[in-house]
């Protein structure tokens, strides 16, 4: 079974900085693409940051410059590091996982997307 899960949410002030944690466990063979999405109350969800295997990222263009992903293939983990926070940004922000596994004797592979349960981040003006 695979777990995704994030931590580093919270309350702070317009200006402040948070560092956002997700780990993927369990069992697989592989994880591809790993990101954070965002959703708003009463708005849709939206991609943040997203980086694959090799490190390639892509940022929402409301991010660039104030936001960091970066990724520890070793551990099996990714961060968000984000700076200059907005009002605009409070939001429950979620981890995804595109997670590969091996499904038979050739070598077949099934990648699927898990999900975190989200965590809380608060901008004060």
């Amino acid at each position: 079974q695979v777990q995704v899960a994030e931590s580093g949410g919270g309350l702070v002030q317009t200006g402040g900085s948070l560092r956002l944690s997700c780990a993927a466990s369990g069992r697989f063979d592989s994880i591809k693409a790993m990101g954070w999405y965002r959703q708003a109350p009463g708005k849709e969800r939206e991609l943040v940051a997203r980086i694959s295997s090799g490190g390639s990222t892509n940022y929402a263009d409301s991010v660039k410059g104030r936001f960091t992903i970066a990724r520890d293939n070793a551990d099996n983990r990714i961060y968000l590091q984000m700076n200059s926070l907005k009002p605009e940004d409070t939001a429950v922000y979620y981890c995804n996982a595109n997670i590969e596994r091996v499904i038979n004797v050739e070598g077949a592979r099934y990648a699927k997307d898990y999900w975190g349960r989200g965590t809380l981040v608060t901008v004060s003006s």
